[in-house]
Order: C-alpha cells, then sequence, then structure tokens
C-alpha cells in the first residue's frame, strides 16, 4: 500500500493516496493482513506477475538482506528504493503542527506466533490509532532484536513494530525502541509462551496493548516502507522517542527462538525525520 504526507506548510500529517496497491491483495506487510507469516510481509505470499509464490528470504547468508533485491522480481524495491526502512535517526526537525499520537488501545487475547522471521501477536479488533481523521486499525505487533531503528547511530536490544491499517489499505507503523535493564512486566505476561519453532500458542493470557508503549508521547516520524520484502514503499513511521526496559534474559530468551532479525539501516536520502 502507498501513501505520502501531504507536503502543505503546517500540516506534518496531512494524507493522499499517492499509488493505489501495486501488490497483490496477500502480498501485504505484517499487519495489512491477519495471516502475515513474517515481520513487515510474509515470507510467502500470491504474485501478480505469475510466480505461484515469492522467494524464501532470511536475515543471514545468500538470502540474507544484501541480497533480497535479487531473490525475486517483487522484491526489487529493497535495492532500487529511495525510501527504505529502517533508518539512523539524526538530525530531526521539530514541527510544531505535529500532535500526541491517538492511540486508543483495547486488550487482546493473546496467540504467539513463531513465523520464523518474528514472534507476532495478532490482536483482537477494536485497537486503533487516529490519524487527521482516519481511523487505522490495529492488525498485530511483532519483535525485532536487535532494533531495527538506530538513534544518532547507536541501536537498541530490541523493537517492537505495532501495525495498522485503514479502510483504504493504508498503512502506519509505531516503533517501539527497547534498552536492556529490567524485566519488562508486559512481555512477561506471555514471553515464557514463544515457540522455539514456526508455530502459534495459543495462551489464556490477555494484555492491555498500551501497556506496551511508552508513557512518554514523545515521537519521531518519517515516510518509509516495509522492513522485509517486498520492501514496498510508502509506510508511514512513528518511531517512539523514549525506550522500554527488557531484561537480558527477555532479550536471549527471543534470540533462542528467533537469532537476530534486524535489516539494517538504509539510506535516509532526502527524506525529512520530523519529531514530536
Amino acid at each position: 500500500m502507498f501513501f505520502k504526507r501531504n507536503r502543505r506548510s503546517g500540516s506534518g500529517l496531512g494524507f493522499g493516496v499517492l499509488l493505489s496497491c501495486v501488490v497483490s491483495a496477500g502480498a501485504v506487510l505484517a499487519g495489512c493482513s491477519k495471516q502475515t507469516g513474517g515481520t513487515e510481509s510474509q515470507s510467502a505470499e500470491p504474485s501478480e506477475k505469475g510466480h505461484a509464490m515469492s522467494s524464501h528470504w532470511s536475515y543471514q547468508g545468500h538470502d540474507g538482506p544484501s541480497h533480497w533485491g535479487d531473490l525475486d522480481p517483487l522484491y526489487e524495491l529493497c535495492k532500487t528504493g529511495a525510501r527504505q526502512s529502517p533508518i539512523d535517526i539524526i538530525g530531526a526537525a521539530r514541527n510544531a503542527a505535529l500532535r500526541p499520537l491517538a492511540v486508543d488501545y483495547r486488550s487482546t487475547s493473546v496467540k504467539v506466533t513463531n513465523n520464523g522471521h518474528a514472534i507476532q501477536v495478532d490482536c483482537d479488533e477494536g485497537s486503533v490509532l487516529h490519524v487527521e481523521g482516519r481511523d487505522f486499525a490495529l492488525l498485530q505487533f511483532h519483535f525485532h532484536s536487535p532494533s531495527e531503528h538506530w538513534v544518532d547511530g547507536k541501536p537498541f536490544a530490541m523493537e517492537s513494530h505495532f501495525v495498522h491499517q485503514d479502510a483504504d489499505g493504508n498503512l502506519v507503523v509505531i516503533g517501539v525502541l527497547m534498552v536492556e535493564g529490567r524485566e519488562n512486566p508486559a512481555l512477561a505476561k506471555f514471553w515464557d509462551y514463544m515457540p522455539m519453532l514456526e508455530r502459534s500458542v495459543d495462551t489464556d493470557v490477555t494484555i492491555q496493548v498500551s501497556d506496551l508503549l511508552p508513557k512518554e508521547p514523545r515521537y519521531h516520524t518519517y515516510e518509509g516502507s516495509l522492513t522485509t520484502p517486498p520492501c514496498s514503499e510508502d509506510v508511514l513511521w512513528f518511531v517512539m522517542k523514549t525506550p522500554l526496559e527488557v531484561s537480558k534474559k527477555q532479550v536471549e530468551a527471543f534470540l533462542a527462538a528467533i537469532g537476530e532479525n534486524a535489516r539494517p539501516v538504509q539510506p535516509r536520502n532526502d527524506r525529512v525525520i520530523e519529531e514530536y
């Protein structure tokens, strides 16, 4: 799905539809569908170019990030795109027109999925992010270690992505950075359920999704992409400025289940990073 922010003066978050979706309905970022099988995309997806399924990708070796753009024509933007994510957040410009994120998250039951690329939790219906009069439904959240976004040249221990989609298919992702420290009590409610193999585990756990966001509302925002194949542009990113804490044991448990799953930072090019 593609969209971009309105460039009118004083309107940092206005949206205008740039293009219709050029990826088939089944090829979406991790939240465009409840059935996504990867972080921001499916590991196998329908193709509109005659392929039955898209090519395998991973975070290491010959099908790792530096080769994604060569694995399948569907992944071409992974090497040719000019608005790719993640990025190193440096030199953000303060925009007085920006406002705190209007998050209306509800509780959700927890079904933990190891999809081979990340640990993911699909959300019950009802949680919404409001952006300039549009409602973006929270579809799922998932985790990366180390963080995909960097700040001032430094990565973090982990990062969570909260993936939203509106009725027109436009996509917004909230990124939450995590530093190693005390045990995270919200994660602790379901962290022990993480499957070591590619499968889903139903739990009897219910969580309040907002407990996984920092209380401090400050954020950085920019126009980017999916951080996994097909690396589609544009996705509107909000990366929260205040990190959460996660214990060393929690990080180690995640890495034991998935391994490192962060795409390297991508060139910023001419993009503006704004901050609230």
